[in-house]
């Protein structure tokens, strides 16, 4: 699939293939998905930030993860500045596409159906994330 390119870490789909597993590559670069409740992040609930697994950058704070029942790993809300939203409109419905900020990994969709304050839900593939533990 061809992306634009346009995010502050430059790199060739060429390189990001030799980088990422076969998963990670089909998830963060071809907009793939991990079957529902199939991911290490879904019940993961220890203290820290949820990074890009493809550039590292903070995406997600711990805080804002909550129980969705919906499969994948859900967030009320994103580290400022570290998503950008685009519209989608494959699979035959009308989504909204969240990919890094730094370098266009694809995380999943967000969602108006969250049931906290902010009423959003960043449905997100574990292969897309690694976690920071939070050290005391």
């Amino acid at each position: 699939m061809r992306r634009k390119n346009n995010y502050p870490l430059q790199k060739s789909e060429k390189d990001w293939k030799s980088e990422l597993s076969e998963k990670e590559f089909k998830v963060l670069r071809q907009k793939g998905t991990e079957f529902p409740f199939s991911g290490k992040y879904n019940d993961h609930y220890q203290k820290g930030t949820y990074l890009c697994k493809g550039c590292g950058e903070p995406l997600y704070s711990s805080e804002s993860k909550f129980e969705s029942n919906c499969g994948w790993p859900s967030y009320d809300s994103v580290i400022d500045r570290s998503i950008k939203e685009i519209p989608d409109h494959s699979a035959g419905m009308t989504r909204t596409e969240i990919v890094c900020a730094n370098c266009g990994g694809h995380q999943g969709h967000v969602f108006n159906d969250g049931p906290t304050s902010t009423g959003l839900r960043y449905c997100v593939n574990s292969v897309s994330i690694s976690f920071k533990e939070l050290k005391n």
